[in-house]
């Protein structure tokens, strides 16, 4: 049964096959190496990649921002394929080591649909070439996990002042991605929001009762439906965005350079602004609804699902979607070509179909609070500062592919 709701489709308890998973290389076909590589990329990176999300989208930066330097200025189809190949193996052997015999496979796979010359054995050296320029270049940017989740100092508690939250209390996490090194940001805090609503303000009661409301754990008002949305967008934007994008390039009319600049960009724009977003939180160290609502005095008063370990002002996952829609709609356009449909890691047996790119962003603002874990500025800060870095990013692509 299909239900229809504010222009997305949600499917329970039906999987649609090969939804965001990785298909073999040698079966996708010697005009789909992007595809190919996309799904290699994707399949690397969720065996053996890195616990922490911007971690592994810098993975991906690396390697396609790496094939759209080698492939800049040549119009040669088999150049611009191996060049494709070279840098993206190159990038995911030296990463995740643990996949190389599978990323090793994939390379075969494509380089045997190449045809054998100059042309050939060019991009593929041009490719790695560029790839390990890049791993050089990024060497010590404060983006792998251990810098990422650099230790926070917990706060004294004050009205206002993010705290740990039920049930584990846990430490903040994201703290040291703050000064992390950005790829086409000049300094994190360049497109930094101003600053949250005052506590006691309007917004902030307004906020405040909408999460108190909607967002509990045994709320009575929140409908199944939103339940639902909820539960399918908080699961990592990472994961539920890496088929959205592949959506983008399979639809895409551009060229092979064409789409490996749509991943490179997005990926890009993606770090940058997860590297702005904890930022912004730990500028403001907002905090989360939870602690809010307790203080007031509701003591006993839980979320639908756990709130994550960092403050609430930006909420990340809105500005990852900012970041997503930004991208894609001056890359692609407004729209998909055709409808597409996405599963959930947080929703097993759930899929969701799209016709545009905005639909998830205003389904990933009520989500959030409907999950009782972000207040709704939170959520429309996010949107607005990855539109922000994204559209920074794209303004400076030039300078980016030409390395």
């Amino acid at each position: 049964m299909l239900v229809k709701r504010a222009g997305a489709v949600l499917l329970s308890a039906v999987a649609v096959a090969a939804v965001g998973t990785a298909a073999p290389a040698a079966a996708v076909t010697s005009t789909n190496s992007v595809l190919a590589w996309f799904d290699t990329t994707a399949a690397a990176v969720t065996a053996g990649g890195a616990t922490t999300q911007v971690t592994n989208s810098r993975t991906w930066a690396i390697g396609w921002l790496a094939a759209a330097r080698a492939q800049n200025g040549s119009r040669n189809a088999a150049y611009q394929r191996a060049a494709l190949a070279g840098a993206v193996h190159q990038t995911l052997i030296t990463l995740i080591p643990a996949q190389a015999a599978a990323v090793d496979t994939a390379l075969a796979a494509d380089l045997s649909g190449i045809p054998d010359g100059g042309a050939k054995s060019k991009g593929l050296a041009a490719g790695r070439q560029a790839a390990t320029r890049l791993l050089a270049e990024r060497t010590g940017d404060g983006l792998d996990p251990a810098s990422v989740n650099t230790a926070y100092p917990i706060p004294a508690a004050a009205p206002g002042v993010w705290q740990p939250t039920p049930p584990a209390f846990a430490p903040a996490t994201q703290y040291g991605n703050r000064v992390a090194r950005p790829f086409a940001l000049r300094s994190a805090e360049q497109f930094r929001p101003a600053p949250p609503p005052a506590v006691g303000s309007a917004r902030q009661q307004r906020d405040l009762a909408e999460v108190k409301a909607y967002g509990a754990a045994d709320s009575t008002v929140r409908t199944p439906e939103q339940t639902d949305t909820a539960t399918f967008w908080l699961g990592s934007s990472f994961v539920l965005y890496t088929p959205i994008l592949r959506v983008a390039v399979e639809q895409s009319r551009g060229s092979l350079a064409d789409r490996v600049r749509l991943v490179a960009l997005f990926h890009v724009a993606s770090v940058d602004t997860q590297i702005a977003t904890s930022d912004a939180k730990y500028a403001y160290r907002l905090w989360r609804p939870v602690t809010a609502i307790r203080a007031g005095g509701d003591v006993n008063w839980l979320p639908l699902h756990t709130t994550p370990a960092h403050p609430d002002y930006p909420s990340g996952h809105n500005t990852y979607s900012g970041s997503a829609e930004q991208i894609l709609t001056a890359l692609f356009g407004p729209k998909a070509r055709s409808p597409y449909t996405i599963p959930s890691p947080s929703a097993p047996g759930v899929t969701r179909t799209y016709t545009d790119w905005k639909v998830p962003s205003l389904e990933n603002v009520d989500a959030r609070v409907w999950s009782g874990i972000h207040t709704r500025i939170a959520g429309e800060a996010g949107i607005d500062l990855g539109k922000d870095v994204a559209g920074h990013t794209l303004r400076n692509s030039r300078r980016l592919i030409a390395g």
